[in-house]
């Protein structure tokens, strides 16, 4: 899994990524119970990288994109990875994770969000298990409040989304771009 990428170097573990979503690792009963609150099986590969790293700001946090969204007309921008769990606001169940974004902004309930963005809850990153079932592979998709809730899709599913990941520099950002 992950063999495009070096997991050593994926994470950056500055003072406010350890604050605000970096949790303790997980074990399987734990994961077990996370999925059950939140009604769906988490792909592999999401449980394989958070059991190396339980949530985080990844150093390479944008995703390329073929539609224009509210951050930019090439790619998407992400804060952060929401760990498994419930303890950091910044987690699966937590303060602010997938079924608060639900609730209280009113997100579609396709899934589970798994990424916040720069924007401060006006984008989000979720698992949309929509063609596949609460047990299936789910594709990986931008949610955009800003455009009425549009969904993006981004990647088949979340290891290729990892992969897919770059480096702001990659992209030519031009503060115009940003509505």
């Amino acid at each position: 899994m992950f063999d495009n990428i070096n997991l050593d170097e994926f994470w950056d573990d500055n003072d406010y990524a350890l604050k605000e979503y970096v949790l303790n690792p997980v074990s399987d009963h734990y994961i077990q119970e996370i999925e059950h609150e939140l009604g769906y099986k988490l792909p592999e590969s999401y449980i394989y990288l958070m059991k190396k790293h339980n949530g985080g700001v990844p150093r390479n946090a944008c995703c390329p994109c073929r539609e224009k969204t509210s951050w930019a007309d090439d790619h998407v921008a992400i804060e952060g990875i929401f760990g498994i769990g419930r303890e950091k606001s910044s987690s699966l169940c937590g303060e602010c994770g997938s079924q608060f974004m639900i609730d209280e902004w009113h997100y579609p309930a396709i899934g589970v969000a798994i990424c916040d963005c720069p924007s401060a809850g006006h984008d989000m990153i979720f698992l949309d298990y929509r063609e596949c079932g609460p047990d299936g592979e789910p594709k990986v998709v931008h949610v955009d409040q800003e455009y009425n809730y549009k969904i993006t899709e981004l990647a088949p599913d979340f290891e290729t989304f990892i992969e897919m990941l770059k480096n702001d520099a990659d992209f030519n950002i031009d503060d115009d771009e940003i509505e």
